[in-house]
């Protein structure tokens, strides 16, 4: 009987509901030793007692032939209720067809009386709330509190699972983002932001109903995936609607939603990657507010593995002095001839597999991922060496002005 003990110095509560005396007492004397044992003698005192604790019992022992409110209809109004359908229902009875129904209804094991194997009904019953007590833990980890959509872990593991029944049907990622959400838990409390949260979620659901088919999940605080059938035109209506309530409530265009779209996903590689690539499509147009939606393509992906690269061999291409500094002369011409006044440094990247890089390609990569900061250093660097070489070399200071980048300012 041991192993039946408190864990943690606690013991697990129970509710026995049997009518009969007798049987309220064996059955105490199989559970006391192991568990806290709370009594009820017909279905209404139960519902009594589970309505005032709903959170104390870790599991029910019901009888099913009870006067005042039978078995059958306890199972059914917990069931029926949020608090109370999380505890699981052992049935005692003799009658195999109640059994059978119990079951339907919702119990989820059922003992037959005599109760002439304690030991195995406490193992019984000690598994069955290990198995309950996991499912909580699972439904409480599987979604999101606050819009009901799956979390991220839980949303992939379905999409792995589904993959295997359907690997053949041709399947769309789509990631969701709110622009400057920030702003609005800033400016209109966090309350708000959760009720923008809720109506982004309802709408996707809508969605997702209308395909017949699908999953959703909120990742992070302003952002969502959506894995359903394939389809050519994305999120206008959806994304109209949303965009509008949005302004309904906020008066400003600044906060929208956008879309990114991987459409017809490569089966061959991972899920993580369906939703990098449409990731990728919705930061396309993160300050274009021109467009809602993005798809991602091939082109997305070779400036994806492009920009991967630049990123990759930034601090090479400094330590190697890759990136070189031109200076380009100006002119004072107000005289009657031409005479030198001072000089602009123009970076350039001389790759040494991709040749010459224009800084239209890398400044602005380097400005959204802070790298930019590293580079405004390097080209101060070099403009400050080449006026002091100059200096030493013709004595003479040329002033020399340096771009800087806007996150630097």
């Amino acid at each position: 009987m041991k192993r039946f003990k408190e864990k943690d110095g606690f013991k697990k509560h129970i509710l026995i509901v049997d009518d009969e005396f007798v049987n309220r007492e064996i059955l105490g004397d199989i559970f006391n030793q192991a568990y806290e044992v709370t009594y009820a003698e017909d279905g209404e005192q139960a519902m009594e007692i589970l309505r005032e604790r709903p959170y104390d019992f870790a599991l029910m022992l019901l009888d099913l032939l009870m006067p005042k409110m039978d078995g059958f209809t306890v199972i059914k109004l917990c069931k029926e209720d949020e608090l109370l359908k999380r505890i699981p229902i052992i049935v005692m009875t003799s009658e195999k067809d109640a059994e059978i129904e119990s079951i339907k209804l919702g119990a989820i094991d059922f003992i037959t009386k005599p109760y002439d194997m304690p030991e195995v009904i406490l193992a019984r019953a000690e598994r069955i709330i290990e198995f309950a007590e996991d499912k909580n833990i699972i439904q409480a980890t599987e979604k999101d509190s606050l819009t009901g959509l799956y979390t991220k872990e839980y949303f992939l593991r379905y999409i792995s699972q589904i993959e295997k029944y359907a690997p053949e049907t041709k399947m769309d990622a789509v990631v969701l983002n709110i622009d400057h959400f920030h702003l609005i838990n800033e400016i209109y409390g966090r309350d708000f932001g959760d009720e923008i949260l809720i109506l982004v979620a309802n709408e996707l659901q809508d969605m997702i109903e209308q395909k017949r088919g699908g999953l959703a999940s909120r990742v992070n605080a302003d952002t969502f995936y959506v894995y359903l059938e394939h389809k050519d035109i994305y999120g206008h209506n959806v994304l109209k609607k949303i965009n509008r309530q949005i302004y309904e409530r906020t008066s400003t265009q600044n906060i929208r939603v956008r879309l990114g779209v991987y459409p017809d996903v490569d089966k061959t590689v991972q899920p993580e990657m369906w939703y990098d690539r449409a990731v990728i499509a919705c930061n396309r147009i993160r300050e274009d507010y021109t467009r809602d939606v993005a798809y991602y393509d091939k082109n997305l992906y070779d400036r994806a593995i492009y920009e991967e690269k630049l990123i990759r061999d930034f601090y090479t291409a400094l330590e190697e002095k890759q990136l070189i500094v031109y200076f380009q002369p100006k002119y004072n011409i107000t005289g009657e001839k031409p005479k030198l006044s001072s000089a602009e440094a123009l970076i350039r990247w001389k790759h040494p597999e991709l040749g010459m890089i224009s800084p239209g390609d890398f400044i602005p990569l380097f400005e959204s991922n802070g790298l930019i900061q590293k580079l405004d250093n390097y080209v101060w660097e070099e403009a400050a060496k080449q006026i002091k070489e100059w200096k030493d070399k013709y004595n003479v200071t040329i002033p020399v002005s340096v771009n800087v980048s806007r996150i630097d300012i």
